[in-house]
């Protein structure tokens, strides 16, 4: 007797890359993107019928309309995945290069050193997508690998986003300088608020982990260092909010 096939565990690839995007934002992003390849779609009725009625049904992939405790077999425990998820490959690599060549006059790089936490990263994507900024830099060591709770958190800014992945992340900012990107970096002992610290031209804005902050040949890289000011009350600002608010701090005129 043929012995029943176990269903694939919770977020494990049928090739052994692929991953499951679930949530409204993210999935919908991934069936806009062209550049997404696209494995296997699971949608609720209403999680299919949301997904058509945006315009962003995938007619190449067979849509296979299941109940909620189907999609749940496949996604960690307690996921808010909001009746749809899909299986994905990752995104093909982006480069310095590819980036640098195209940058605009005002561009704007952000560049993390060992932040880790995967919701951090999605967060800060997100908020990268609302500044228009041309690309978020990680090292390839210590920064997340892309995932479903990292497109959660970036609700769709990952399909947008470019996320462009270092061996050597102080050799990557020496060709961040190289591209005419002035280096920015944040840091809670700089003398200089982040308001004063803007100037014109390419930035590149570097950002530390929670805690241990920037490390000492990032700090080596960087053109200028500056601080976000705030009420003595609060000692610091989750690393997704900082980034946020020092993106406003140093948006290019007219964004």
């Amino acid at each position: 007797m043929a012995r029943a096939r176990k269903p694939k565990g919770r977020a494990e690839a049928e090739d052994g890359r692929s991953y499951w995007l679930h949530g409204t934002h993210a999935v919908h992003a991934a069936l806009a993107n062209p550049a997404r390849r696209r494995v296997r779609l699971l949608a609720t009725g209403s999680g299919a019928a949301r997904a058509a009625d945006a315009g962003l049904w995938d007619e190449a992939l067979k849509t296979e309309v299941v109940d909620r405790r189907m999609i749940e077999r496949y996604l960690p425990p307690e996921t808010t995945h909001q009746g749809i998820a899909l299986q994905v490959e990752p995104l093909a690599d982006a480069t310095l290069d590819d980036v640098a060549g195209i940058a605009a006059a005002e561009a704007r790089l952000l560049v993390l050193d060992k932040i880790s936490d995967p919701r951090n990263v999605g967060a800060i994507l997100r908020a990268a997508a609302a500044f228009a900024v041309a690309a978020v830099v990680v090292p390839r060591r210590g920064a997340p690998a892309e995932g479903g709770v990292l497109a959660k958190a970036a609700s769709g800014a990952l399909e947008s986003v470019p996320l462009i992945r270092v061996a050597n992340l102080a050799r990557a900012l020496d060709e961040i300088a190289e591209a005419g990107f002035w280096r920015l970096g944040l840091a809670a002992h700089a003398r200089e608020g982040i308001e004063r610290a803007r100037r014109p031209g390419r930035l590149a804005l570097v950002m530390g982990a929670e805690g241990s902050g920037l490390r000492r040949l990032t700090i080596e890289r960087c053109d200028a260092l500056a601080r976000i000011e705030m009420a003595p009350a609060m000692a610091s600002l989750n690393v997704s909010q900082a980034t946020a608010i020092a993106l406003h701090a140093t948006r290019p005129e007219g964004l």
